[in-house]
Parts: structure tokens; C-alpha cells; sequence
């Protein structure tokens, strides 16, 4: 189980995962943030690798769950 003191999101990480919330694929989110679609992609890897999910989707209810991301 993750001890959410123990996880720590970066800002950009964040910012997807908030993105991803609202439905935006990658590519979406990468115009939005005027990043690329792979670093959209490596942040949410990141995040997902830090909150032990499998899926974008998992990681954003666990991270809202966590209250590692507000509204």
C-alpha cells in the first residue's frame, strides 16, 4: 500500500493528472501545457509508478482519494 506521505507529484504531474480528470488525451494535454505528447506521457508515468496503478484512470481516483490533487 502507498503511505501518501511517502508520495510526493511534481506540479507538472499534477497538472495532468488534473487534465486527464477532464477527459484529455495526451495529445490534448500536451497542446494545453504547449509540451510534447511523450512528456505529457512520462509525467503520468511517473505519477502512476509513484501511486502503484496500472492506468491513467486508477491514478487520478487514488491520487484524488490521497488528496495529492484538489479540484
Amino acid at each position: 500500500m502507498v503511505d501518501v506521505q511517502e508520495v510526493v507529484l511534481s506540479a507538472r504531474e499534477k497538472q495532468c493528472l488534473r487534465w486527464v480528470e477532464e477527459g484529455k488525451s495526451s495529445w490534448a494535454i500536451g497542446v494545453i501545457l504547449e509540451v510534447s505528447e511523450n512528456t505529457v506521457n512520462f509525467h503520468l508515468k511517473n505519477a502512476m509508478r509513484k501511486l502503484q496503478t496500472t492506468s491513467r484512470t486508477q491514478c487520478v481516483v487514488k491520487a484524488r482519494r490521497l488528496g495529492l490533487i484538489t479540484p
